[in-house]
Formats: C-alpha cells, structure tokens, sequence
C-alpha cells in the first residue's frame, strides 16, 4: 500500500484561492484544528467553507479568509456563539439567496456583498473584519447536500427544510415533486462538491485508513466522499494491525481509497476535544472567546498561539499546563 503520510505545509500548498473546502468535526468536538492553522498562515483566500462550524470557521472568519460559508449552525458548544463568526454576521452579511445560485464548487454561486479583507499568514484579526455571505441550512440537509456529492447526484429530496425560513432565506433551494402517486413536494437539496476536505481522526495507517474512537464520526465520510482531494490528521499513526487493536470494525468507516493524505498531528484537534484521547480544553476555549473580543487581546493571542507551526502551538499550550 502506498504511503500517504505527508506534513501540514504539503497539505495547504494544495490549496488555491476562491477554493470550497469542506472541514469536518462538529461544533466544538474534534476539528482539524492543527490543519485550520495551517491554512490561516497561509495567503489562501477567498474561500467558501462548508462546516458544522466551530473555531475552525471563526478563525477563518478571523482572518479574512472566508468569502462564502454553508453551514448547519456555528458554535463553541459550552459557548453558544463562536464570537468571530457573530462579529462577521454582525459586520454585514448576504443572506445565501441574494444574488446567488447552484455552483459545481460546492452549492454557491457569486453574491453580492462579503468580500473578505486578505491579511498576513498569521491569521490574526484584520482592522475592519470581513462580512461573509452565508447560507444557513437545517443540519439534515447539509448532511444530505454532502451525500449526494459523495453519490455523485445533482441532488437529493427531504422534507427537511418545508415550512420553515429556510427556503425563504435561501431562494437558491427549489423543491421537486415526486414522480409516484403520492405528489408529495419536497426540497430539492443540491449536491455540495468540495474541491477539498480536511478531517481529524484519532488513529489513521499510513495509507489512509482512519478510525475514529470517540461517540460520533459527525459526516468527516461524507466530507471525505464529497472532496476531490481528502486529508485527514491524526493523533498517531500506527501500522494497520494495530487498528482493530484499539476499536471494532465500526471505527473503521474511513478507507484509504477516500484519502490521499495523511498527517501525524498530536494534540491536532486542540482545543476542541476528541476523546478519548483528551476533551475539550474548556480554560483555552475560554481564553480565546475573550481574547476575540478585544482587538489587542486577540492580536497576543494569535502572536502566542497562531505565528508557528503546530509543535509551537504544542509547546505553548503545554506551557500552560
């Protein structure tokens, strides 16, 4: 089997401008954080980000990377609101139907308004943050938009979404009429195409295949399934014997034929949790939801914690402890 193992660097320099990428995890609970900061010290931009969003969407918002976001809800978990996302929104926004429509990159077409501010590789806050164009949708139905590109359909029906401000607040969204004898309408939810995924796992091998050890994989398969490139970070890298080792076969749902790069990142998810390896880093996550609300705060936060790689990253949350 080939190796895939690659570095973070590696992974970013994949990356282009105006790119969708899809980030999996949820909320607060196991992100590919050590990826997200990565990318943030990059100059990639312009990017539409589809996610159950946490701090890798704040951060990015943060950062002035983020032109378009689809995404299910963006929180902190134990702190409701991710606060860089809430001062996007409220800096000015385009709700996802105002001048836009269906896209082969992943849902979204133009808008009218949001274009992010670019800044430098450190990712820390620019002056007059972004607005961001935003497209909100029930979380079944991103589920069901990542589906139906890892299918490779142009799309999949729900009920999700009918009766709702949903389809209101995302004109884009039409609705299809069953072709049996029931007539039932229901919402037409195109497929999301990623160019890229990024994913975290708590075991992978070094061809690809990954497994997850906590309660929940949270869709990273259908991420990995709807990308046309898919990197996933891990905790360890272990030989493929050891896998079974440590979970049943249901933890083994990612293969190496939906990967084509793996990186070793301990502490990769940090600070969101991903047990059983470690749980969320309440403290931390405490301190960067205040650190984001003050501009000098966040401006030593990121010179602190966002400048290096990740094992500057490791070394200074360890010297916290």
């Amino acid at each position: 089997m080939r190796d895939k193992r690659t570095s973070h660097d590696e992974v970013i320099a994949e990356l282009r401008d105006g790119m969708t990428i899809g980030i999996g995890g949820w909320g607060s609970r196991r992100k590919p954080m050590s990826l997200v900061r990565a990318l943030l010290r990059s100059p990639v931009t312009d990017l539409t980000v589809v996610s159950y969003g946490g701090p890798d969407v704040g951060l990015l918002c943060a950062a002035g990377k983020v032109k378009r976001l689809i995404t299910g809800f963006v929180s902190l978990d134990s702190i409701p609101l991710e606060p860089h996302y809430r001062a996007a929104r409220e800096k000015g926004y385009a709700r996802g139907g105002e001048g836009q429509g269906t896209s082969a990159e992943g849902g979204l077409g133009e808008g009218k308004e949001g274009e992010p501010s670019r800044t430098g590789p450190r990712g820390s806050s620019p002056p007059e943050r972004a607005g961001i164009d935003t497209a909100e949708l029930d979380e079944g139905m991103l589920q069901w938009g990542l589906y139906a590109a890892a299918l490779r359909l142009p799309f999949l029906p729900t009920r999700a979404g009918l009766g709702s401000d949903v389809l209101p607040l995302n004109p884009w969204l039409r609705t299809v009429t069953s072709p049996y004898d029931d007539g039932e309408t229901l919402v037409a939810v195109p497929a999301l195409e990623l160019d890229v995924a990024l994913v975290h796992m708590n075991r992978a091998d070094a061809a690809g295949n990954a497994q997850f050890l906590g309660p929940d994989l949270y869709f990273d398969d259908l991420f990995l399934g709807a990308a046309k490139k898919r990197f996933v970070s891990t905790e360890k890298v272990v030989a493929t014997e050891e896998l079974l080792a440590g979970g049943s076969l249901h933890t083994l749902r990612i293969h190496r034929g939906m990967v084509d790069g793996v990186v070793e990142a301990r502490l990769g998810a940090h600070f969101t949790e991903c047990p059983p390896d470690y749980g969320r880093d309440e403290a931390f996550q405490k301190r960067y939801a205040q650190a984001a609300a003050d501009p000098a705060a966040w401006g030593a936060f990121a010179d602190q914690f966002l400048s290096g790689t990740h094992d500057d990253y490791v070394r200074a949350v360890e010297a916290l402890r």
